[in-house]
């Protein structure tokens, strides 16, 4: 089957070829930057192309986007260009190719401040039927992305499935507070119990929203890594985090204090995947659970996927306050 990905360049996008390649699919690659997987260069603010590139593609998985780390260097004018319009683009020719699913990579940034909870009030647990309250640019554009893909279900009958991903990126956090604080490795195994999931298991996600798409023919999903805590267990990890982990995980903190590591005082939020696991039949399988006894076994925290991809960065040039530019 010919399959069409977009952000061929990118850390998913990179992925899903390698994992899509492995299963004998024909993959067009879609960028606007060279790479051994970028079949087809340019952009999808030109319809032109997309309709070009759309050409006997049965799936397409939309993963080019302009990113949160961009809204500092890039215009608004940028973000509605390729993260709307571009997506109009596609869904366009997707239904004038007799496209028959189509995959949304959203993220769990359109949550926004609905993410963040009053003071004295538990951490939010997040699922589907939280309502999206965004907090900039890339937030309101993927936003608006996804309501798209949903008109395009109702108005043209192309199944879309919207997934809304946690953290998957190797690059450094892009809040300096939390780079001064922990560890990059310590931080990126805290957030597998709140806000990260492993790329490998992205992948998996949007494979399995391909070949389910056509049943529901709309859906939003999250798509994180599956926590081990309950929604009775908000309140505590507002006040008091690492008291809830030893009574979840008893040997989590002779790991952590061997690797002079330390867990996060509180958790504001939880990202819930129970509908994705229901839905589409999706098992992730790194957890902080299998996180945590690779770290005691000694065996690194990334996975074969993970390492394959790399670090790739959102800039090409660098900035005086680290990794990311401020705004």
């Amino acid at each position: 089957m010919k399959v069409l990905v977009t952000g061929s360049t990118g850390h998913l996008g990179e992925a899903l070829i390698r994992t899509l390649k492995s299963l004998h699919y024909e993959v067009i690659g879609l960028d606007v930057l060279p790479s051994p997987f970028t079949t087809h260069r340019g952009s999808i603010t030109d319809r032109n192309f997309v309709k070009h590139c759309m050409a006997g593609v049965k799936t397409v998985f939309h993963t080019a986007t302009l990113h949160k780390p961009h809204v500092a260097t890039h215009s608004e004018q940028d973000f509605i260009d390729t993260n709307i319009t571009g997506t109009l683009h596609l869904l366009q020719e997707a239904v004038a190719a007799g496209v028959e699913s189509f995959v949304f990579t959203s993220t769990t940034s359109v949550f926004g401040d609905a993410l963040i909870p009053p003071p004295g009030a538990p951490a939010a647990w997040i699922t589907e039927d939280v309502v999206p309250v965004p907090k900039n640019i890339y937030g309101v554009t993927k936003a608006a992305a996804e309501d798209l893909c949903q008109l395009y279900y109702r108005n043209h009958g192309l199944a879309c499935i919207v997934l809304r991903t946690s953290r998957f990126f190797p690059e450094e956090d892009d809040h300096p507070e939390m780079r001064d604080a922990y560890p990059d490795d310590n931080l990126k195994v805290n957030e597998y119990l709140s806000r990260r999931v492993e790329i490998g298991d992205a992948v998996n996600a949007h494979i399995l929203a391909a070949t389910r798409a056509p049943r529901p023919g709309f859906g939003k999903y999250i798509i994180s890594a599956t926590t081990p805590f309950q929604s009775d267990d908000m309140a505590a990890l507002r006040t008091n985090t690492p008291q809830v982990l030893q009574r979840l995980f008893p040997d989590y903190l002779s790991a952590y204090q061997k690797n002079n590591w330390k867990m996060l005082p509180v958790i504001d939020r939880v990202y819930v995947n129970e509908r994705a696991r229901r839905d589409l039949g999706w098992q992730p399988k790194y957890d902080f659970r299998y996180v945590l006894d690779r770290l005691i076994a000694g065996e690194e925290r990334e996975s074969p996927m993970a390492k394959l991809v790399g670090i790739k960065g959102y800039h090409a040039q660098a900035f005086d306050a680290g990794p990311y530019p401020v705004k």
